[in-house]
């Protein structure tokens, strides 16, 4: 097995932006971050905890106050890098209508290859592939302003998918979804890494997202205070609980039926985990 190559190195990042009337606040404070090619890291934490603005870090869309952060190797305080970066990072917004620009479906998704000069037969091949991943095909000639706010997303999702980046970022990606399209979307993402290795970081508020991921960060005010496998910070539910978090669906019935009796492993987080400690 070969050496772990960091694609993505936070070091000593602050990030101070000025609030009216309030004078300066540090949004994120001493972030030292390394995430390594291929990983899938999901980022939690309360509401103004950092977690957007980290993401903006990573995609040159912000840049630090004080400390560096590096993409393959680039500082994102170097203006000149910034093309490069965002070709390398691609980002997807919490709200869809903030980067869709094209009138129809596959014209929105083009955009980004026509703007890396890609030649025009690979743009349909990126295009329709891009498509398929994200079950809009039969969509492709719809116009975008009439899609749902769901199939927004995967439009969106699929604009980023088509520019073929080495690392996704995703800003609450899910939260206008409904639990199939949140369903779907984790599995493209899911896909996306395991499949091509894109290095992905999912920002979410929901647990159960984070559970597909191989390493969860957990910030409060600006700062980093959990990092680890899913299980590993999952136990810290005493933390979790006082950052206003809550525990995977799974995780908190096996609380319950611990608490009512029954022999289970207080790890448990999935449903098909349950039922088999529960059959066995």
């Amino acid at each position: 097995m070969g050496c772990a190559v960091a694609i993505i190195s936070v070091k000593g990042l602050g990030y101070r932006y000025s609030a009216e009337g309030c004078g300066e606040a540090w949004a994120l404070k001493d972030i030292n971050l390394s995430i390594n090619k291929g990983e899938f890291v999901a980022v939690l934490g309360p509401n103004g905890s950092g977690k957007s603005t980290l993401a903006k870090q990573i995609n040159a869309l912000l840049t630090p106050t004080e400390g560096e952060v590096l993409l393959d190797g680039l500082s994102t305080v170097d203006h000149l890098n910034h093309w490069r970066i965002r070709q390398r990072a691609g980002m997807v917004f919490q709200n869809p209508d903030n980067q869709i620009v094209a009138t129809t479906v596959e014209e929105d998704v083009a955009f980004g290859p026509e703007n890396l000069g890609i030649p025009a037969a690979e743009i349909r091949k990126r295009v329709d592939e891009a498509l398929n991943l994200v079950g809009m095909s039969a969509y492709r000639l719809h116009a975008v302003h009439l899609l749902s706010g769901g199939q927004k997303q995967r439009v969106a999702i699929a604009g980023v998918i088509a520019m073929r980046p080495s690392c996704l970022v995703l800003d609450e990606p899910t939260a206008l979804l409904d639990p199939r399209g949140r369903r779907e979307v984790m599995e493209i993402i899911s896909r996306l890494n395991r499949m091509e290795g894109i290095t992905v970081i999912h920002i979410t508020h929901f647990m159960e997202e984070a559970l597909a991921a191989g390493r969860v960060l957990v910030l409060d005010q600006g700062r980093i205070v959990l990092d680890g496998e899913p299980r590993q910070v999952f136990q810290q539910r005493h933390e979790l609980r006082a950052l206003g978090l809550d525990l995977p669906a799974v995780a908190e019935l096996v609380l319950e039926l611990r608490a009512a009796g029954l022999d289970l492993p207080p790890d448990v987080m999935t449903v098909d985990e349950l039922v088999a400690k529960l059959c066995s």
